[in-house]
């Protein structure tokens, strides 16, 4: 599916009239690292001490792995979902479809707090539901690093050249998805759920 609009320009366009919105939806890159360095360091830090540094190594690395896959499913069924409802339209623009439209918005290329710490909240509360107290700590570690991991990805392979092999097949990829068929290459930090799920 070929986009039918791409904006090749760093405007900003705004999207709500309410200034306090339209300010909520709009963040410099390093915020995350500000809001989720902490929390990472606080169940890196519970999970150690509970579990010793090999169960922890393991359980960071689970979560880790854990999330590159979180990251192929929303990006290719919540951020490419297109309802059919105006509403829906309009929920979807919000979330992804801006960026898709203006690639290069450096402020709409990492998810604002507004949205990243209700969603990490969310996670936190179904894998205590589902895992074990022991594994919790030290698996959401892993899940956030990944976030984390992805969000500063993600804005570099849109704002920075790179020389790297790897850094620079992985901004390709990327770029693909966005100038070529939005419908492949959902992978951002990594090419293997598009390889296992055949939409490379």
């Amino acid at each position: 599916m070929k986009k039918n609009f791409i904006s090749n320009s760093s405007e900003s366009i705004r999207m709500f009239k309410n200034p306090l919105l339209e300010g909520l939806s709009k963040v410099p890159y390093f915020i995350p690292l500000i809001v989720f360095v902490p929390v990472i360091g606080y169940f890196c830090w519970e999970s150690a001490a509970m579990n010793g540094p090999v169960l922890f190594t393991g359980y960071l690395l689970l979560g880790l792995f854990v999330w590159t896959l979180t990251e192929y499913i929303m990006h290719r069924f919540v951020f490419h979902f297109y309802p059919k409802s105006e509403w829906g339209k309009r929920i979807h623009f919000i979330f992804h479809g801006v960026h898709h439209d203006y690639p290069n918005d450096a402020k709409r290329l990492v998810m604002p707090p507004s949205a990243s710490i209700p969603l990490a909240l969310a996670f936190y509360l179904l894998f205590k539901c589902t895992l074990a107290p022991a594994l919790l700590d030290g698996f959401f570690a892993g899940f956030i690093v990944g976030y984390v991991f992805y969000d500063m990805t993600h804005y570099m392979l849109h704002h920075a050249q790179f020389k790297n092999a790897f850094w620079k097949k992985l901004k390709q990829q990327h770029m693909l998805h966005h100038y070529d068929d939005s419908t492949k290459k959902y992978g951002v930090t990594s090419g293997i759920w598009d390889k296992v799920f055949g939409t490379r």
